[in-house]
């Protein structure tokens, strides 16, 4: 990915007053409520205008909007992606994950989903991001699957602001740039017209302005999966049934 496919405007970044990485370290919320949005690159503009005065722009070295990369795991049997596709609410993510506009180490993470909706990611600091049986122990200690029996399956690219509002209690994240590499069938898809906003709460949900702003633009919650979306439009023979509505709304989405 390079700097010219960059969609959010410059000017619009800047209208915003930064925070540093230390800063957001306040707000990690490693054990949250999200809140996911799909939506056009159009609409992402207009919300990021009409909220800079109520939120900090994470900055990290005189960036905003920062590229990161991310490798997905899963078994051969691909039991994560059936598992989110038979809709079970109790579920598991292993990534790798290089923040790429940074000094920040690689990381692989576990993401937990639990049946009430709160997720929770352990991550641990990878030395050599290609070698995931150096971490064995952490990902046996924190997993429900056998290291040696994960492949890596896709990869992404995307770009990502981060917002964390002016009480330090939640933070949103917004994904645009969207790029997948199909590590089997080798097929490659962009999805450069959308945008994934996720709002990111620790405790009870709560009303926040931003749910009035979000109503406005008529943005609405939908999941997001990048991993089983991702897998979805790079192999037509991933079974599909209950993420087709939401394929269908992507596609709806790009044709706008």
């Amino acid at each position: 990915m390079t700097e010219t496919n960059v969609i959010i405007d410059n000017d619009i970044i800047q209208s915003f007053e930064p925070i540093s990485l230390a800063d957001m370290g306040k707000v990690k919320l490693m054990n949250r409520i999200d809140s996911k949005y799909v939506t056009t690159v159009g609409k992402i503009r207009e919300l990021l205008k009409a909220i800079s005065s109520d939120y900090y722009i994470q900055e990290i070295s005189g960036r905003c909007n920062m590229p990161y990369y991310t490798r997905y795991y899963d078994t051969p049997e691909m039991d994560m992606y059936y598992q989110h596709q038979r809709g079970k609410k109790s579920r598991q993510k292993i990534r790798m994950r290089r923040y790429e506009g940074s000094d920040t180490p690689p990381f692989i993470e576990i993401k937990s989903k639990n049946n009430k909706g709160r997720t929770r990611k352990k991550r641990v600091e990878m030395k050599d991001d290609t070698d995931l049986l150096s971490y064995q122990s952490f990902i046996s200690a924190n997993s429900n699957y056998d290291p040696e029996n994960l492949v890596a399956q896709i990869e992404n690219h995307f770009y990502r602001i981060t917002l964390v509002d002016k009480a330090m209690t939640e933070r949103i994240t917004i994904d645009t740039n969207l790029e997948f590499h199909n590590l089997t069938t080798d097929a490659k898809v962009n999805l450069y017209e959308i945008g994934i906003i996720e709002w990111k709460r620790d405790g009870n949900l709560c009303k926040s302005g931003l749910d009035n702003y979000l109503k406005d633009l008529r943005i609405h919650p939908g999941g997001f999966s990048k991993y089983c979306i991702g897998m979805a439009v790079t192999n037509p023979d991933m079974k599909q049934n209950r993420i087709k509505k939401r394929i269908r709304k992507v596609k709806s989405l790009i044709e706008k």
